[in-house]
């Protein structure tokens, strides 16, 4: 049961990386590629329809990692404190972006939220790579050291990567050359290879700290049902909003 669970877990780490790897490439690349205000306006319609489905799979990360390593979330939540709070942080600034920068429409208005949406999506990829320092030493050494510092462009250029990537596939010809979907499940795979590498390492410590094997199995009865209707709902998506499906009808986040 702690393998199954172990498997469980570096899935669900995997496809948030993944996933809303994009989204935060999106957001990171918004300075660079939105030059004008319709651009920026396209960027964001192509992301849009995921955001939201994207960000289930971080629930579902708290809640394996807390429920299944319990012994890990007092290192986390206290030993990466200042971190964990300028994550959240960037998580809300990020989503307020999202929502409010077609509020009023004025370009000063504009201009601030999608600052923040920039602003958020880097404090969110460059914490994840701090976290990660710190994940692979144990929660040992502070995230604020060279190598954590380092990890933290890390991620946020793969994200960079796997966010133009999703551009060119989603809207093919506006953001430069067009990408296939071999292409973005390649640079989907490379955004999650830094939290696959740490999991590998960490691979013993987490099965001989699992928790008991009656907790494990309860919360196999009850949460393990239910992802056939994750899994599922990640498919509609995806299928409903894939290339083609009239995504410059949309001009921005609703």
């Amino acid at each position: 049961m702690e393998m199954l669970w172990f498997v469980v877990f570096a899935l669900l780490l995997a496809g948030y990386f993944a996933l809303e790897g994009f989204d935060l490439g999106v957001g990171l690349l918004l300075p660079v590629l939105g030059r004008t205000r319709e651009t920026r306006d396209r960027m964001v319609a192509a992301m849009a329809p995921y955001v939201l489905a994207n960000e289930v799979w971080l629930v579902a990360v708290a809640g394996t990692l807390f429920g299944v390593y319990p012994l890990l979330e007092g290192r986390v939540l206290f030993g990466l404190y200042p971190l964990v709070v300028a994550m959240l942080l960037s998580w809300i600034l990020r989503d307020a972006g999202l929502w409010f920068r077609r509020r009023v429409d004025g370009p000063r208005w504009r201009g601030f939220w999608d600052a923040m949406i920039a602003f958020g999506s880097l404090g969110l990829s460059f914490g994840w790579g701090m976290t990660l320092y710190a994940a692979a030493t144990g929660f040992t050494a502070s995230p604020v050291h060279p190598l954590g510092l380092l990890l933290g462009v890390v991620v946020s250029l793969l994200f960079a990567l796997h966010g133009q990537t999703f551009l060119g596939w989603r809207a093919p010809g506006a953001f430069g050359t067009a990408r296939s979907g071999r292409a973005l499940l390649v640079s989907g795979l490379l955004a999650a290879l830094p939290a696959l590498g740490v999991l590998a390492g960490a691979a013993p410590y987490l099965l001989e700290h699992s928790a008991p094997s009656a907790t494990l199995n309860v919360l196999s009865v009850m949460v393990l049902p239910f992802a056939p209707v994750i899994l599922g709902a990640q498919v509609w998506v995806w299928r409903t909003f894939r290339p083609g499906k009239d995504a410059d009808r949309v001009p921005s986040f609703f």
